[in-house]
């Protein structure tokens, strides 16, 4: 079983950063694939980034690309989304996720076994 526990989120103006931190329990961190989605007020999740288990190989949606940046430090098991040039459409819920097993893209939210409990970014503008 792993435990995800998200922080790092809070409100924040147009074009300002944030980092959010995803902390994992257990011993087998570095073999998991990690993901990040959000969800916005009477919207569906959606994927936001994912890297994989070595950390070579990181993905991310078209709306964040250039902005977000996704890491992950093993010995402290955890995972990152650094966020830059934030914008008022980046309002939402972030979830942290893992894969236990895999080397492929996941991009999908069946494709993870566990999910954080989620931090809300709010940006105004």
């Amino acid at each position: 079983q792993v435990q995800l526990v998200e922080s790092g989120g809070g409100l924040v103006q147009a074009g300002g950063s944030l980092r959010l931190s995803c902390a994992a329990s257990g011993r087998t961190f570095s073999s998991y694939a990690m993901g990040w989605f959000r969800q916005a007020p009477g919207k569906e999740r959606e994927f936001v980034a994912a890297i994989s288990w070595n950390g070579y190989n990181t993905y991310f949606a078209d709306s964040v690309k250039g902005r977000f940046t996704i890491s992950r430090d093993t010995a402290k098991n955890t995972v990152y989304l650094q966020m830059n040039s934030l914008k008022p459409e980046d309002t939402a819920v972030y979830y942290c996720a893992a894969r236990s097993y895999g080397s492929s893209r996941y991009l999908e939210e069946y494709e993870y076994d566990y999910w954080g409990q989620g931090t809300q970014v709010t940006v105004s503008s």
